[in-house]
């Protein structure tokens, strides 16, 4: 995997790492869990995990939108099923579960040092083709 360049918000709370299956495109993302990232429990936080959660669904609607568009989140939904703690390495990979013409729908379980921490499912907006482009996988590569 290779770190994932990002500013901003997710420069503050990364860093994360990811790569794009070569079997089907879609990408594997993961971070190890940080002092920073976690609760008084030494646990990573749930709101680490799901910002991990909307960034690894987003980039998988991504692929299934072409890869040239930012998409926004519709919607977020997660189930934590277990713990994330200080030192693990929290990985997961996205799968699609429906595109259509404005919304692209895909769901994650995202692990802890292999062991299942998250469920999440997400949608996300597809932008109108008149929306500005960008090479958004080019992040991966």
């Amino acid at each position: 995997m290779k770190q994932l360049d990002f500013m901003g918000f997710m420069e503050v709370n990364g860093p994360l790492w990811g790569r794009l299956d070569p079997e089907d495109g879609l990408p594997v993302m993961g971070f190890r869990v940080e002092p920073r990232h976690c609760n008084p429990m030494q646990i990573c936080h749930g709101g680490m995990l799901m910002t991990f959660a909307d960034m690894l669904l987003g980039f998988t609607c991504v692929v299934a939108a072409g890869g040239r568009k930012f998409l926004p989140t519709v919607n977020l939904a997660g189930d934590y099923v277990g713990p994330a703690p200080l030192g693990s390495w929290v990985e997961g990979k996205g799968r699609l579960v429906r595109s259509t013409r404005n919304l692209g729908f895909a769901e994650t379980l995202i692990t802890a040092d292999g062991a299942p921490c998250l469920r999440a499912s997400g949608i996300m907006k597809i932008p109108a083709q008149e929306s500005r482009e960008a090479d958004i996988l080019q992040l991966f590569r």
